[in-house]
């Protein structure tokens, strides 16, 4: 720590542009070191060609990584600048992931641009958690602290079309909405665990939005045989759990004994 003469330095937001980040400043827009760098033609074939050769779920993870850390280390230079603690270990936690399947509930067609466009959509919910774990001046801080926890690091989301290949070391793995998963995805999340990584799995196996009983099926069997792990242990929520509003609660106790009506009659 240390004390220094207060230097009065403006916050500026940021703007996509055909995909390339520039800063809105009272002068104009000015384009993200990143952008400049990414205009260089040697540097695009270069990236394409190692994309090749290590494939795309591999360059994702690592692109995702490095732009993490080098975010990171704008924001240790913007503490140090206003006089706070810039190194802290209180974790051995490296990144919180987020992992569920983009499957929606109903078949919206193709989506397009890249990873980060395709998954926007499934981001929201996400997006409205954080206002309630972090507080924040006003609500453009809010729709900023998503993409800057993301852009440093700390939280990363991702679908399982893009985890062949990754492992996840020193990270909390928060699997959501794994109704919506099948086997084959459970079973590819849980081989993507490393080293000092804790996962958890959270889901309602009556809310699945996917179609076919071969796939509904898949949560079960993962249960199963998570079941006969000693590394695991289930939490089941019940009615009295409902925290959402006091509506949704009373319409899930008339839905259930609707359909203990329907299949007693």
């Amino acid at each position: 720590m240390f004390n220094h003469v207060s230097v009065d330095i403006p916050e500026v937001s940021t703007k996509t542009v055909n995909r390339k980040r520039f800063y809105v400043t009272p002068t104009g827009l000015f384009p993200s070191i990143t952008t400049v760098l990414g205009a260089r033609k040697e540097k695009q074939k270069g990236l394409a060609k190692w994309r090749e050769r290590v494939g795309n779920d591999v360059a994702n993870h690592i692109m995702r990584t490095a732009a993490g850390r080098g975010t990171a280390v704008h924001h240790m230079c913007e503490d140090f600048l206003n006089n706070k603690e810039v190194l802290r270990n209180e974790s051995k936690y490296d990144t919180v992931y987020i992992v569920r399947s983009a499957v929606p509930t109903r078949e919206i067609g193709f989506l397009p641009g890249d990873e980060e466009d395709k998954t926007a959509l499934f981001q929201v919910p996400y997006q409205n958690m954080v206002k309630f774990m972090f507080e924040q001046p006003n609500e453009q801080a809010f729709s900023m602290l998503y993409d800057r926890l993301k852009n440093q690091g700390s939280l990363m989301f991702l679908t399982t079309s893009f985890l062949r290949g990754i492992t996840l070391d020193n990270a909390i793995i928060i699997v959501d909405e794994a109704q919506n998963l099948t086997f084959h995805e459970l079973d590819t999340i849980i081989t993507r665990v490393g080293m000092d990584s804790k996962i958890m799995f959270c889901g309602d196996i009556f809310q699945t939005d996917l179609q076919r009983n071969s796939e509904k099926d898949g949560i079960s069997h993962f249960m199963k045989i998570l079941r006969g792990m000693k590394s695991f242990s289930t939490v089941e929520f019940n009615l009295g759990d409902i925290v959402r509003s006091g509506m949704v609660k009373e319409y899930l106790i008339s839905k259930i004994k609707q359909q203990g009506q329907t299949e007693s009659g």
